[in-house]
């Protein structure tokens, strides 16, 4: 397989020194102000990959001049809907208290685990059902792996149906998708396998 290097002389040249050093954790808390706001959405700032196609120009002014012209009221748009996120999870962190932190775990430990793992298995027995073969569950080796379990021979993840539309997927499914939305009268399961 071919190798290569850049050397940092070169990536000095592409990369701004503009970068910055924010203090401990606010970076997290902004970045999770803005999944929430939804700030730096394309409807917001621009669909960023296409603008940097159109630029012409090589160097981190030009691009930031460029930007600006292209899109002058953007970054006050996104920063107005962060900090406003912002203003409410400070808000929201006033009101949590170690019982408050302690009913959470209770309830992510406990309710939602059995809750999904009900609702895997329902799903896994319904499909195999469906196909006329046997299911399984995952072992804790598959599941680190991101799969939930198996009809007949076919890894399946089991989801509901925001994961499919979440921006930072936290694992990398292996096998095929299978999405579900809670409704009042029961499930809604996706699959195309």
């Amino acid at each position: 397989m071919p190798e290569f290097k850049i050397e940092n002389a070169e990536l000095a040249e592409a990369v701004s020194q503009k970068q910055r050093a924010f203090p401990k954790y606010t970076s997290q808390i902004i970045n999770l102000a803005n999944q929430n706001a939804q700030g730096t959405r394309p409807r917001i700032v621009g669909q960023m990959t296409e603008l940097f196609q159109e630029f012409g120009g090589k160097r981190y002014e030009e691009w930031e001049v460029w930007y600006r012209t292209q899109k002058p009221e953007a970054l006050d748009d996104a920063t107005d809907r962060i900090y406003a996120m912002v203003e409410k999870l400070q808000a929201a962190v006033q009101e949590i208290d170690k019982s408050m932190v302690r009913e959470w775990v209770e309830d992510l430990v406990l309710v939602k685990t059995f809750i999904g793992l009900c609702f895997q298995e329902a799903i896994l027995v319904r499909i195999a059902e469906r196909k006329g073969v046997d299911y399984r569950m995952a072992t804790p080796e598959e599941e680190s792996q991101g799969i939930d379990g198996f009809i007949d021979t076919t890894a399946v993840s089991v989801k509901p149906s925001t994961y499919a539309i979440k921006d930072m997927l936290p694992e990398e499914i292996q096998g095929e998708l299978i999405l579900y939305e809670k409704k009042k009268s029961g499930i809604t399961v996706t699959f195309d396998f």
